[in-house]
């Protein structure tokens, strides 16, 4: 990925289409909250065409969002025509079930004040605010957001469904698997893995591996709650089970 912009999940659900500004169609988004503000103006600020908002409560969110229509429920938005979507809601498992039960072409995108490097990999659905960084060699699922000012240093790998939350910084080789959320100004280490839909406090200090589904904060962070999920062999499973 180069510069500011937006891209398009190609018919494959693979691979993603680059889309010059003679190319770009409508995108829609799902959502109406705070989140979904930035999501907006990051959208318009890459010269994007927003055509509408959707959300379940849009009868309670008023005519606009940042001078874009609100347009109707979710689901309403498979009948928008757009040419691309984006999830802008900050809970991860809401954006994980939305993705599953919607089948839209889901735009990634780049606000023109971010900084990503050019073999950097975004996965589908995955938002860049302003201020953030993503170094070299890093792998981005997707459904991700790199929220304002979140730095990844280079070879990172980050889960599909994560949230890397405003000022987190993320050192060279760490791996967030699926559905993580780094609070705001947290820090992981270099080398370090954080499991599968955990979520670390804000202000955190990650310095050793966190297993999934824990709660963590702390300098350096322990954990104080959630259930870590309890990896078992498949032949350890079949003799539990006999």
């Amino acid at each position: 990925m180069e510069g500011g912009g937006y891209w398009i999940e190609s018919e494959d659900g693979v691979a993603l289409e680059r889309k010059d500004s003679n190319q770009r169609g409508p995108i829609v988004v799902l959502g109406a909250g705070g989140h979904a503000k930035v999501v907006v103006a990051t959208l318009l600020a890459a010269g994007c065409e927003v055509s509408g908002v959707f959300a379940d409560d849009w009868q309670e969110r008023g005519d606009q969002l940042l001078g874009v229509p609100v347009r109707g429920a979710l689901r309403d938005a498979l009948d928008a025509g757009a040419r691309g979507a984006l999830i802008a809601i900050g809970d991860n498992a809401a954006r994980k079930r939305i993705a599953e039960e919607l089948e839209l072409p889901w735009a990634t995108v780049v606000h023109p004040w971010a900084c990503v490097e050019r073999d950097v990999a975004l996965g589908p659905g995955t938002v860049v605010f302003a201020g953030a960084v993503i170094q070299p060699a890093s792998q981005i699922g997707a459904h991700v957001i790199v929220n304002t000012g979140a730095r990844i240093d280079h070879d990172a790998r980050i889960g599909d469904f994560s949230h890397i939350a405003p000022g987190c910084t993320l050192a060279g080789n760490v791996e967030l698997r699926s559905g993580v959320f780094m609070g705001a100004g947290s820090t992981v280490i270099p080398g370090v893995k954080v499991g599968a839909w955990s979520t670390v406090g804000a202000g955190a200090a990650v310095v050793a591996e966190l297993p999934a589904g824990v709660i963590a904060v702390g300098v350096p962070a322990r954990t104080i709650g959630g259930e870590p999920v309890r990896r078992v062999s498949k032949r350890r499973a079949a003799r539990e089970r006999a």
